[in-house]
């Protein structure tokens, strides 16, 4: 993952701003050359600064109205293979490592408890997986974010000073 200057986080925060905004909106914005900016794009979804497009899609337009946490425990060498078995679940939003007594969090979708149960069966009947404990999500307060960090690297309302490699 490429490392960012202000320059990049304010692109980045002009796409948050407005995500169909041309190359040539963002370069006006910016007051930066056009090739300057397709150019950082580029490097920035090249090197995986920018989510997929389908981080956007929320799981309840598409009939999956419940939202659950699993906390998994496996066994310590499979955790590689049990990772993988996760990625072919399609429920299976996000699987994250962890250290701690659990050692993996599952983001899941359901359609209802009843699907929620079959995800679990199907999550516990992984080759690997020793325990499972889930809860289910209620309701989100905060959305994922990184506005205010974009803006701190930006060099936003805060005060706080970038790195100063904002150079074109």
């Amino acid at each position: 993952m490429p490392a960012l200057d202000s320059t990049d986080a304010r692109l980045l925060q002009a796409l948050a701003e407005d995500p169909r905004a041309s190359v040539m909106a963002l370069s006006q914005r910016l007051g930066l050359a056009r090739n300057t900016v397709q150019a950082r794009l580029a490097r920035l979804e090249t090197g995986e600064v920018l989510a997929p497009f389908t981080a956007r899609v929320r799981p309840e337009a598409l009939g999956y109205r419940l939202e659950a946490y699993m906390t998994l425990q496996v066994v310590q060498r499979g955790l590689s293979d049990v990772g993988a078995a996760l990625g072919d679940i399609p429920e299976v939003l996000e699987v994250t490592a962890l250290s701690g007594p659990a050692d993996l969090l599952v983001r899941v979708a359901a359609a209802d408890a009843d699907d929620l149960w079959r995800i679990s069966e199907q999550v516990l009947a992984l080759p690997g997986v020793e325990r499972t404990d889930t809860a289910l999500a209620l309701r989100r307060l905060v959305d994922h974010r990184v506005t205010p960090l974009l803006e701190r690297a930006a060099g936003g309302p805060d005060g706080t000073v970038s790195d100063g490699a904002g150079a074109e």
